[in-house]
């Protein structure tokens, strides 16, 4: 049956993968790498415990490949306020 979200595999229902990030509802997920890293946190003028934090089992976040300790940049478009970027940590 084409275009369910569920398929049995072995007598248990799952959920197919989907790419969340089709959806417009969905915001951008980046992982910063070590060296934007470093040059944000100097920037800012803040360590990494001070950013808001984002759960690992987050879908984006798994979608994205981040793990515990990755800074996540979160852009977020609106037709009202423009583009806004947030920064979370990944924690467990």
């Amino acid at each position: 049956m084409d275009g369910n979200l569920y398929k049995i595999i072995g007598g248990i229902m799952s959920k197919e993968e989907i790419d969340i990030f089709q959806s417009a509802l969905v915001a951008k997920h980046e992982v910063l790498n070590e060296d934007e890293k470093i040059i944000l946190l100097k920037n800012l003028h803040v360590l990494e415990k001070q950013f808001p934090k984002i759960k690992s089992s987050d879908p984006a976040v798994k979608a994205v490949g981040a793990k515990k300790g990755d800074l996540i940049k979160i852009t977020r478009v609106s037709e009202i306020a423009g583009t806004s970027i947030y920064y979370r940590v990944v924690v467990n």
